[in-house]
Order: C-alpha cells, then structure tokens, then sequence
C-alpha cells in the first residue's frame, strides 16, 4: 500500500514538474495597439509628444519610454507619463535627420513587464538639442522571465511531496 502511494506521490510530483518546466509563455498581456508618430512613419518636424498606445490600461509604475535619435542620443524631454492605456513623454526640439526609436517597458494590467520598440523617420532636420548619449543596453530589454523561480518552486514542491510520504509511512510503521 506505501508503495503504492509513493509511486502515486513520485508521478504527480514528476508530471508537476514537468508542466513548470515545461510551460509556454502566456500571450495575454498587454500589447501595442497604435503609436503617435507611427511606427515606420516618415515625418518632416518631430511632434511634441511621442505616445505609444496599448489594448488595456497599464500600471504607473515603473513606466519607461526613451526616444534615441539617429545621433545615439535621448531626444526625450522629461519622465514618460501613463493614462490609462497611453504611454507618453515629451519631444525636445527636432534634431538631426534619420531614425528616431521609441524604447519603451511597461507593467501591464496583469503585473506581468512588457517592453518593446517603434520608430519614425525625421525627414527634415532641426536645431534641436539633444540629451545625454543614450545607453543602449538598458534600452534593448530582456528575453522575458527567469526561469530560475520556477525551477525553485517545482524543487520545494519535490521536497515537500517526498516529506508527506516520508512522515505517512512512518505512521504506518514502515520504512520507505
């Protein structure tokens, strides 16, 4: 009968730890629906604010939207601001003629960090100046969560099964 239990305890604790490890990423948090200047979109003088506009609400914070000029530098002007769904911040004046790319990381409705890039073309250049030099690896984001945590919690939840059946069978008077 114990070892019946324990090869029942050993197989749902392998087919745990098998779906942790295992498990796809979910797709259901937020995504960019629009932008302002568009992405891709070729525009002869900067607009004001560059937004970036999501399916749902977005938490405040931790908010985070940069825009690096073809020159390596920040032409963003102040902290990005979140309005329900739309994730802005300030344009400097226009500056020199190229890409212009919208970095931005967010925390969607469900807690879960999401980040990405959009771009615009300057056409005609202006004499704006620019921020400090951009510091591109903070702006390339991640590959998503760790997967660390979920190792950790299969092995606590290996441990603890092996424990149950460890104080059951020394109940019943037997040795596993």
């Amino acid at each position: 009968m114990i070892t019946t239990a324990v090869a029942v305890v050993a197989g749902v604790l392998c087919s745990a730890l098998f779906g942790v490890v295992t498990a796809p990423e979910a797709h259901a948090h937020s995504q960019v629906v629009s932008s302002d200047p568009d992405d891709g979109a070729r525009v002869e003088s900067s607009p004001a604010r560059a937004t970036v506009t999501f399916n749902e609400p977005l938490q405040e914070a931790f908010a985070v939207l940069t825009v690096v000029g073809p020159d390596g530098n920040y032409w963003q002007d102040g902290d990005a601001v979140v309005d329900g769904p739309r994730l802005s911040v300030g344009l400097r004046e226009p500056g020199p003629t190229g890409t212009y790319t919208l970095n931005y990381r967010v925390t969607s409705a469900d807690g879960h960090p999401v980040d990405g890039q959009r771009s615009f073309e300057l056409t005609v250049a202006g004499s704006g100046t620019p921020g400090p030099v951009a510091d591109t690896a903070a702006d390339s984001g991640d590959d998503g969560p760790p997967l660390w945590p979920f190792i950790v919690v299969a092995v606590l939840v290996l441990v603890g099964g092996l424990g149950v059946v460890v104080v059951l069978s020394r109940r019943s008077g037997r040795s596993v």
